[in-house]
Formats: structure tokens, C-alpha cells, sequence
């Protein structure tokens, strides 16, 4: 059975913006076209982004900015031409089922409790957790539901989404390890992801300040772009740690997968993440992930003591503790070889095709009911 599946998302893999959860979308997207559905992309535009593409069997429609995209994508009533509506909830839900008929399944990566009030004025954080918390709990109350994660599953339940309506489905990774990729003979550390003040990149940068005396030759390498570079730049210069810290912006994904086999830890301080794909990325090469537990979906991607490290505690105590837990991995020489055979073991159960299968099983699931 082919189906007509429409996706709802405000961003696609080659906004200046994307990251791991556009990465996850659009793997799906490409996975159930090369089954034989029909899929199409609905999402922002963006500068040098044609309004309309094809890519790899998915078709791209993109209209609207930041924001207007929400009303212009259910607005356009377009759901009623598809199977099955997949709405992304990137904190704000599309509400699609308040204006179709169509199923709507809602991916949710992570809530956005603790982002809201660190990127928004009280005034509109207050708004936006309404938004997730209550409007969106009641307009998908016949929906089902997809978590990337038993943390974010939980969280869903604590919003009162019934249990039996959540499918978990995992991020895969398509990565393969090079062994001809040398990890570095200094100890480096390597942060990867979209430069914004919820991924708090400013504390693997103090991490480093603080162990410069105690680790020499240690360096970090910051992989990725985003608005908030300017204010991490100026941080490290703050510190007096510029010559120790790398920004290399966005790279190629083989760029990317070098750097990852060089680190030797991969710091995640993150307020908060769904999964933590890059998690799984580093692990293909055996490099270790340091991340905080509150986080939420680091906890599953990560077996403490195991595969990685997770730190207690968000606050300025917690920063601390996580500078020192990336001294542990960096020093127990043993201790990390270990843990980078175990990570590689780990990390190979989660693939990509398994987690598209698993969509066009729940997606065929929903029409045929």
C-alpha cells in the first residue's frame, strides 16, 4: 500500500538552522520514498532555498519565515491531499488536527520546559509552555504520538498523554568507522552541534579553562554555526583560551566524522536533547560522550560508567562537576579505552532502517484504521 504522506516541519536539513532532529526527519522522508510513497516536505524558506524541490523522491515546499509558517502550512489545507499528517512539535505544535481529518501523528523530540524561559522574555516563555503543555495535549487528544526517547516519552505522560498512544522510535546512524581515522596524540574535545544558548557550549569552554594547567595540550574543537557564536567567541576570548579553541562553523559529514574520531571525549552540556544522535555519531568511533542526566535523552543514549559519563545537576555546581568528569575521561587512559570498545558495541545496535521501518508500520497502521 503506497501512501500520501505529508511532513510538517519548520525547518529541513539544509537551513542554516537544522540539527539533529531535521537529520532524523529527513532520513525518514527519504527512507519512505525509497519504499514508494509519496512524501512531501512542508517547511520554512530560507535564503538560497528554491520555494519548491525534489530531493532524493521528497517533494520540498517551503513558504513562510520562523514563525509564519505554522499558519501558512495548516492554513493551506493541504493535509486534506494526504494519507497521513506527521506534524513535527518543536515546542510549538502545527494543531493540524484542529483543521483536518486526515490521522496526525506528533513527533516530539523533546519538551521545551526548561528552553522557553532561557531563549524567550518571561511574557512569551509563559505563552510558549501554554502552547506545549496544555493547547497541544488537548488538540492531539485522538492523535498518536512518536518520542524519540523513554525520557521524552515520560515527559509526555507527565503532560497527560495517554501512554498507549506514544510509539518509541529511535534515531539510527548510517556512520561507519574509519580505521584508517587517527584518533589525536593530544587529549582534544570535541563539542558538535547548532551554536544556540540552550546547547550551553559555554561550559565546555569553561571546562577548558579550567583544566588548561591540569590537562596540557588540551583543545577543544566547536563544530557547528548558529546565531550565538559571536557571544561564544567572545566568552573564550573572556577566558584567555582562544588559542585552545577551534570554532571550524558547519562542515561536510566527513569533515565532521574526522573530527569526531580525533576527540577524545565528546562533550554534550546541554540543557536539554531528545536523543542526542551525535551521541550515537561519536560512538561509531569509539569516543565517549560526557553529558548532564537532566538533559533527559542522554540518559538513554548513553549507559553510564559504561559508554559515556552523565553529570548530576544543571547549576553552577554542575558545571563544575562536569569539567571534572571530562578530566576523569581524559586521564583514566584504561578507563576510556574501555569505554570506547563498549560505546562501539553499543551504538551499533541503532540503525536507519530500522527506524524508518518502524514509521511505515505506525504510518500504515493509522490509514488502515
Amino acid at each position: 500500500m503506497s501512501l500520501r504522506v505529508l511532513l510538517l516541519n519548520w525547518r529541513d536539513l539544509n537551513h542554516p538552522e537544522a540539527g539533529g532532529a531535521e537529520k532524523y526527519l529527513v532520513t525518514v522522508a527519504e527512507g519512505l520514498a525509497a519504499r514508494g510513497h509519496g512524501v512531501t516536505f512542508r517547511t520554512a524558506a530560507y535564503p538560497g532555498a528554491l520555494p519548491d524541490e525534489t530531493i532524493a523522491g521528497v517533494r520540498y515546499v517551503r513558504r513562510g519565515g520562523h514563525y509564519s509558517i505554522y499558519p501558512i502550512a495548516v492554513l493551506g489545507r493541504s493535509q486534506t491531499q494526504h494519507d497521513v499528517v506527521v506534524d513535527v512539535q518543536n515546542g510549538v505544535p502545527y494543531l493540524s488536527p484542529l483543521v483536518t481529518s486526515t490521522p496526525v501523528v506528533n513527533l516530539v523530540h523533546h519538551v521545551h520546559r526548561e528552553q522557553w524561559p532561557l531563549v524567550f522574555g518571561p511574557r512569551t516563555a509563559r505563552l510558549g509552555w501554554w502552547l506545549e503543555s496544555s493547547v497541544a495535549p488537548a488538540a492531539y487528544r485522538r492523535s498518536n504520538y512518536v518520542a524519540v526517547s523513554h525520557s521524552t516519552r515520560r515527559e509526555l505522560v507527565q503532560l497527560g498523554v495517554d501512554p498507549e498512544r506514544i510509539t518509541l522510535i529511535h534515531n539510527g546512524t548510517d556512520a561507519v568507522a574509519d580505521e584508517g581515522l587517527e584518533r589525536s596524540h593530544s587529549p582534544r574535545v570535541i563539542v558538535l552541534g547548532r551554536l544556540v544558548p540552550q546547547k550551553r557550549v559555554e561550559i565546555a569552554l569553561d571546562t577548558v579553562a579550567s583544566l588548561r594547567h591540569r590537562i596540557p595540550g588540551i583543545h577543544l574543537d566547536v563544530v557547528g554555526s548558529g546565531w550565538w557564536e559571536p557571544t561564544l567567541r567572545a566568552h573564550a576570548s573572556r577566558l584567555g583560551i582562544d588559542e585552545l579553541v577551534t570554532f571550524h562553523g558547519h562542515v561536510s559529514e566527513a569533515e565532521k566524522h574526522r573530527l569526531l574520531a580525533r576527540a577524545w571525549v565528546h562533550a554534550m552540556p546541554s540543557l536539554k536533547e531528545g536523543w542526542g544522535l551525535v551521541v550515537v555519531e561519536a560512538g561509531v568511533h569509539g569516543t565517549p560522550t560526557v553529558a548532564f542526566r537532566e538533559a533527559g535523552g542522554p540518559a538513554d543514549s548513553i549507559r553510564h560508567e559504561e559508554t559515556g559519563l552523565l553529570v548530576n545537576g544543571a547549576s553552577s555546581s554542575g558545571a563544575h562537576s562536569f569539567a571534572d568528569t571530562v578530566a576523569r575521561v581524559l586521564t583514566q587512559h584504561d578507563e576510556r579505552r574501555a569505554m570506547s570498545d563498549r560505546v562501539r558495541t553499543w551504538v551499533s545496535r541503532f540503525h536507519w532502517d530500522d527506524c524508518v521501518q518502524s514509521w511505515e508500520d505506525l504510518l500504515l497502521r493509522q490509514v488502515r484504521r
